[in-house]
């Protein structure tokens, strides 16, 4: 099935000039965290660094404009963040950026470099169209707790990702569900790069092809279909 995804008007009218770009995948190969993919995100970390220069990540011009379009839909920046700012500010303590596995190490380390929230979904676990949307409250997440398997309901208003079967993803980029995330075995993928002004699209679309040379090095063979921002 043909890869969609929608964004609602309440969405674009709630927080004008968001663009994303998809990057699809298929014939991944993923595995634990290794030498290399460790490599990319040491690396991620000290471009981050160098582009801060001392500043908190949250005073970065893209993190304030994140901040913002999530107190627009009600959320408090400071006690969830959004996935560029939890990922920059965990890169720069002591015990800097976690080890996933190979794919997920990727896109952390392009959102890390970037400073841009990047998302990766396994599509063989997608069930219909993806849709950035205004939550009702009545959908569901299921998710874990202490090891256990708990749903909840995004509040409503809430920006939320999700599919026919439920939300992949609360408060826009903070919370991806387990249902979806790219596991060892994941070999097909649809990787998002979420923006707002004022990145440019120039700039996301540099994003997005760092991103594409890193699978195509570390998945040699993959087909890789760029779906264009907008």
């Amino acid at each position: 099935m043909a890869l969609t995804l929608d964004v609602s008007p309440d969405v674009a009218a709630l927080v004008p000039g968001f663009t994303h770009l998809a990057i699809e995948a298929h014939g991944l190969l993923n595995g634990p965290s290794d030498e290399a993919s460790s490599a990319l995100l040491d690396d991620a970390t000290r471009r981050l660094a160098a582009r801060l220069d001392g500043r908190a990540p949250h005073e970065d011009s893209h993190m304030i404009a994140w901040r913002a379009a999530y107190t627009a839909f009600g959320a408090k920046p400071s006690r969830t963040r959004n996935s560029a700012e939890a990922l920059a500010k965990r890169a720069l303590t002591d015990g800097g950026l976690p080890r996933i596995n190979r794919l997920v190490d990727l896109y952390n380390a392009i959102s890390v470099a970037h400073l841009i929230p990047v998302g990766g979904e396994d599509l063989d676990h997608i069930a219909g169209r993806m849709r950035l949307v205004r939550a009702t409250g009545q959908e569901t997440f299921t998710t874990l707790v202490a090891g256990e398997e708990t749903v909840e309901h995004p509040e409503p208003g809430e920006v939320i990702w999700c599919d026919d079967t439920g939300v992949t993803c609360r408060r826009w980029n903070w919370r991806q569900g387990p249902r979806t995330r790219l596991t060892e075995e994941s070999v097909n993928a649809v990787f998002l790069l979420e923006s707002l002004p004022p990145m440019s699209r120039a700039e996301l679309e540099a994003a997005g092809a760092e991103l594409i040379e890193a699978l195509e090095k570390a998945s040699p063979g993959a087909r890789i279909i760029v779906h264009p921002p907008h």
